[in-house]
């Protein structure tokens, strides 16, 4: 006698259909049933019958979306693709709380092997033989009747009708409670499987399909320098550091109770250094922060575009700026399609870069080389490097952080969250902002060697959560994102040479420090410190406004008074592309 998951006998595919609609919408919809469970109006007989209403209005829909798309030519490979595609969004899901939303998924497609091997674990194996393995091998083993093309339409589409007609009565008859639901928990709306990832993979294909038809539009045509320097050594150099998942809590100079950022304290002490405490980040993922905060549309405006404009970086190069980006994420995200580019991890050495993922030091230690192969005459310009971090990437946070740099411990060595306590989680992640604290404070001492004007200002692109309100990692909806996710750091480092090139004091950047700023802030703050003039710039998202305020003035009295101050432009107001 033997066991069999099939059935000799072949069934009905509209049986088949509803055995999988089933499976989908209750194995496959774990994550979202323990939600929904565990909210805390969930705890009345009323809102059990709710959750069962919403149960019975997800087996209808699922019920008429397969009846729409599983068809016998490829019956068998779609259900597989579901079962995967259900079964994975539901590990990720339950295993880090996030959501599977259009940007979600436009990360993940912008993945490298790297950030890959981070998110693989053999708590996985599990997932992939319950929610794969046995279901795909019912499904793909089990006969089929054969059934006239006619007959089967027939039936397809009138069950389709008649799941639609349910799923209509249903919702009507539990709408208030379930609109209330979806209302205050809008999380919930991004976690119904499989829709959510057919309705994220349209929305990215469609959208990626209109980008490629289009051109890029030129922005900032006007771009000019306000001053120019005669050779390299006089030239200004501008660093822009992208950091990558910190997040504003747990940042030394923004009172957290560690000292994550000894270094940059010190900067401060001295008056070298402002840190901005109240920035909010453009997205919740790299995939849409990075671009977004160089687009200079503003996240409202950015959101909402379908076309593909040029950035801050090609209005600097078109003013005459030599440009430079390092990379050691993954990738730019089209930012520095048309500029000077390098990834660290083609341009590795093996000390700093240790099984194939390089420390952020690396883009240092080839920094020298790299700016030697830039145009001379853009050169003797100016200079606007951006280094993007790997900073604090996780799961695997303990990675980004060399052995010498481990201060908090015991840390977390997985990258499966759930298997370590909160405090190594913490620990692993703290450690990580120290290093990029080390980062930071080595590129400043690099700075201060340069004969030139030199600054830098550092920014992340998102935050991250470690647990807070069983959410981890990033990428939920702007909308419904916990601060932690998006709060970031900020701060801006001034050699003397710089601020004698810009007329600035040291203290006219203090009043905006505490000002409630976003990435929006950076594109018009970036085009003063670089000295371009364009149509483009807005001083009201100038955080350096108040300085190029006071050295007018200064200049102003300075005239009045029989002292010739030196001549300056005043950029023009307004923001239309």
């Amino acid at each position: 006698m033997t066991f069999s998951l099939t059935s000799h006998r072949p069934l009905h595919p509209v049986l088949m259909s509803l055995v999988l609609a089933l499976w989908l919408s209750t194995v496959g919809n774990a994550p979202l049933w323990m939600a929904m469970l565990g909210l805390p109006e969930s705890n009345t007989p009323r809102a059990w019958l709710g959750v069962a209403g919403f149960g019975l209005v997800l087996l209808a829909a699922t019920v008429a979306f397969l009846s729409l798309v599983v068809w016998p030519r490829w019956r068998k490979p779609v259900g597989l693709v579901l079962l995967v595609t259900t079964a994975f969004s539901s590990y990720f899901m339950f295993s880090y709380g996030v959501v599977i939303d259009p940007s979600m998924l436009a990360n993940a497609v912008q993945t490298d092997a790297r950030e890959v091997r981070d998110l693989l674990s053999w708590s996985m194996l599990p997932v992939f033989m319950l929610g794969v393995a046995l279901p795909g091998w019912w499904w793909w083993k089990q006969p089929v009747r054969q059934i006239p093309v006619k007959s089967l339409l027939v039936r397809q589409t009138g069950l389709a009708v008649l799941a639609t007609l349910v799923m209509l009565v249903m919702v009507w008859l539990s709408f208030q409670d379930l609109a209330s639901t979806m209302r205050n928990h809008k999380s919930l709306r991004y976690m119904v499987n499989p829709f959510n990832t057919v309705y994220a993979t349209t929305r990215l294909v469609l959208g990626r399909t209109a980008h490629a038809s289009q051109a890029v539009q030129p922005i900032g045509e006007d771009a000019t320098l306000m001053g120019s320097a005669s050779d390299v050594d006089k030239s200004p150099l501008i660093v822009l550091v992208v950091g990558e998942t910190v997040r504003a809590a747990n940042v030394g100079l923004a009172g957290y109770a560690r000292d994550t950022t000894p270094r940059l304290r010190q900067l401060q002490d001295r008056g070298e250094l402002v840190y901005f405490s109240n920035v909010s980040s453009c997205g919740t993922n790299t995939q849409v922060s990075v671009p977004c905060m160089f687009s200079g549309l503003g996240r409202e405006a950015y959101g909402k575009t379908g076309a593909q404009f040029e950035n801050l970086l090609d209005v600097v190069q078109r003013a005459g700026l030599a440009v430079l980006w390092l990379d050691n994420q993954s990738g730019c995200k089209g930012v520095c399609d048309r500029v000077p580019h390098a990834e660290i991890r083609e341009l590795k050495d093996s000390a700093l870069c240790p099984e194939g993922e390089c420390f952020d030091e690396e883009m240092l230690r080839v920094l020298p080389e790299r700016l030697a192969l830039l145009d001379p005459v853009r050169r003797a310009r100016g200079t606007v490097v951006v280094m993007h971090q790997m900073g604090s990437h996780g799961p695997a946070y303990y990675k980004r952080t060399p052995t010498d740099f481990k201060v908090f411990m015991p840390e977390c060595r997985s990258n499966v969250l759930q298997e370590c306590s909160g405090q190594e989680i913490v620990n692993a992640y703290d450690n990580s902002v120290r290093y990029t604290d080390h980062f930071l404070g080595q590129t400043v001492a690099w700075l201060k060697e340069q004969k030139r004007p030199t600054a830098l200002v550092y920014v992340s692109d998102h935050g991250e959560s470690l647990g807070e309100k069983g959410l981890y990692l990033h990428g939920m909806p702007h909308a419904m994102a916990p601060k932690e996710q998006t709060s970031v750091p900020m701060a801006a480092w001034f050699s003397q040479p710089m601020l004698g090139r810009l007329g600035w004091d040291q203290s006219c950047w203090q009043g905006q420090a505490t000002q409630p700023i976003t990435h929006d802030n950076l594109f018009s703050s970036m085009l003063t410190l670089a000295q371009v003039q364009t149509h483009l710039y807005d001083p009201q998202l100038d955080v350096f406004s108040a300085c190029t305020s006071a050295h007018r003035q200064g200049q102003a009295v300075a005239g009045s008074s029989g002292v010739k101050g030196r001549e300056t432009q005043t950029l023009p107001v307004t923001v239309q592309l």
